[in-house]
C-alpha cells in the first residue's frame, strides 16, 4: 500500500506539470511507477517484469483525466487556441491507437530505452536549436495540412508509445510556430486527450490477456488502483497550479521546462 502512497504523492506533481508544462505527468510518472513496481514486487515476477508496460499504459489512462480537467481551467483562463488544435486531433488520435499496438508488443527493456532516447534527443532540440528559450509574440502561425497530418499522427503515436502525452513534442512544435510558452503548454492539453483514449484503448484491447495473468485490479497492462491514486493527488495539484497559470515570465517558464526534461531523464536513465 505505501506504493499507491507515493504514487498519489506523485500525481500531485504531475497535476501541477499538467497544467503548467501541458506534461500530462507521463515524465514524472513513468520513471517512478516503474521503480516503484520493480521493488514492490521484485524484478522477476510477473508484475515487476511487465513494469515498464503497466507503468505506461497506467500512465495514459491517467491523462484522460488529468488533459481534461486542465484543458477547462486553460479554456476560462481563455489560454487556448482552438483554430490550432482542431486540425490536429483527429490525426493524433490515429497515431495513438498504432502507438499503444506497438507499445504492447514490445518487450519492456526496449520500450525503457526507447523513453530515455527520445526524452535525451528532445532535450538536445530544445536546447541548441534556435527558437525554444527566445520570447515569443503570441502570434500562432497554423500548419499546413500536409505537416498536420504527418505531425499530428508521429506525435500521437510516439505519445501512446513511451505513455508521454506528446507535450513534449507539441510544446517545442508551438513555441517554433510563435506561441508563448503558456499557449503552448495549454495547448498540450487538449491535443494530449485524443493520445488518452486512443492509448489507453489500445492498451486494453491489446493486452487483455497479460493483464489477467498479473492478478489483483488490471484492465490490460493499466494497473486500477495506481491509477485511482494518482488520480487523487493529480485532482489536487491541478487545482492547486491552476492560480499560476500565464504568470510565469516566458523566458523563465520555458528553461524551467527544460529543467525538468533533464531531471525525468536522469530519473529514467538511473
Amino acid at each position: 500500500m505505501m506504493l499507491y502512497g507515493v504514487l498519489a504523492v506523485i500525481g500531485l506533481g504531475a497535476g501541477i506539470t499538467t497544467v503548467l508544462f501541458g506534461f500530462g505527468g507521463g515524465f514524472l510518472m513513468v520513471p517512478v511507477m516503474y521503480q516503484g513496481l520493480i521493488l514492490a514486487y521484485g524484478e522477476d515476477s510477473a508484475i515487476g517484469q511487465a513494469a515498464m508496460h503497466c507503468a505506461v499504459a497506467t500512465s495514459t489512462s491517467l491523462m484522460i483525466f488529468s488533459s481534461l480537467m486542465a484543458t477547462r481551467k486553460h479554456h476560462k483562463a481563455g489560454t487556448l487556441k482552438w483554430a490550432i488544435i482542431r486540425p490536429l486531433l483527429g490525426f493524433i488520435a490515429l497515431g495513438a491507437l498504432m502507438g499503444a499496438a506497438v507499445a504492447t508488443w514490445v518487450s519492456s527493456a526496449p520500450l525503457r530505452w526507447l523513453f530515455i532516447s527520445y526524452l535525451g534527443i528532445t532535450i538536445l532540440d530544445c536546447l541548441f536549436r534556435p527558437g525554444f528559450t527566445a520570447p515569443s509574440s503570441g502570434e500562432v502561425h497554423p500548419l499546413g495540412k500536409v505537416t498536420t497530418a504527418i505531425g499530428g499522427t508521429l506525435i500521437g503515436g510516439v505519445a501512446a508509445c513511451l505513455g508521454v502525452g506528446g507535450s513534449v513534442m507539441t510544446v517545442p512544435m508551438l513555441r517554433r510556430m510563435g506561441a508563448s510558452m503558456t499557449q503552448a503548454t495549454a495547448m498540450a492539453s487538449p491535443l494530449t486527450f485524443p493520445v488518452s483514449i486512443a492509448g489507453t484503448l489500445g492498451f486494453v484491447l491489446f493486452s487483455w490477456q497479460e493483464g489477467q495473468a498479473l492478478g489483483g485490479l488490471h484492465l490490460g497492462y493499466i494497473d486500477v488502483l495506481a491509477l485511482f491514486a494518482m488520480m487523487a493527488g493529480s485532482w489536487c495539484g491541478i487545482r492547486l497550479a491552476s492560480r499560476w497559470i500565464g504568470k510565469l515570465p516566458d523566458r523563465l517558464h520555458s528553461r524551467i521546462y527544460i529543467a525538468l526534461l533533464i531531471i525525468f531523464w536522469l530519473a529514467m536513465l538511473l
